[in-house]
């Protein structure tokens, strides 16, 4: 039993380079991995719904987050409000979250070529043909999946309600 916040981060939180031996070890298992990535700056229920519906899609979840510097060359020089230890920690602490590793490109792919997940889940809002190691997971006889996402919840729009003052939520 995890008992407390160092344990989780060192049981559970992974730097790109270091998750191999934990992906070894489950798929020596037979445990079909399913991985997804993102920021996941404010988690909210939106993360929450999609991070669990793909989880269902294997028997280990792995979150590729994005560091501080990638979230900030994506999102601009306000993010992340919240740090990458942080934002690690609280994915981690979900109970249907394997592990977290942690990447600092622009996009996943050295993770996703590491990892070879059975599964590469994105938002719905993306076309198959345009997620980042969609080639790369199919070749190695993996399926790409979509899911969708609950309407009115992203953290952006969670920062623009705080920024108007406007906290009234779902």
């Amino acid at each position: 039993m995890i008992d407390n916040i160092e344990t989780l981060s060192i049981t559970k939180v992974f730097l790109q380079d270091d998750i191999s031996a934990k992906i070894d070890a489950w798929k020596k298992n037979g445990d079909k991995i399913v991985f997804t990535n993102g920021c996941f700056d404010l988690l909210h229920l939106g993360h929450l719904s999609y991070m669990l519906k793909a989880a269902s899609l294997g028997t280990k979840l792995i979150i590729g987050l994005n560091s501080d510097s990638s979230v900030k060359r994506l999102k601009g020089d306000s993010r992340p409000i919240n740090k990458e230890n942080s934002r690690a920690i609280m994915l981690a602490s979900l109970f249907f979250v394997d592990a977290v590793g942690i990447f600092s490109s622009d996009t996943p792919l050295e993770l996703i070529q590491i990892v070879k997940p059975d599964v590469l889940v994105k938002g719905g809002d993306y076309q198959i043909e345009n997620i980042v190691g969609a080639v790369e997971v199919l070749a190695n006889g993996g399926i790409v999946q979509t899911i969708d996402f609950i309407n009115g919840y992203s953290s952006t729009n969670l920062i623009n309600k705080i920024k108007d003052n406007n906290l009234e939520t779902k």
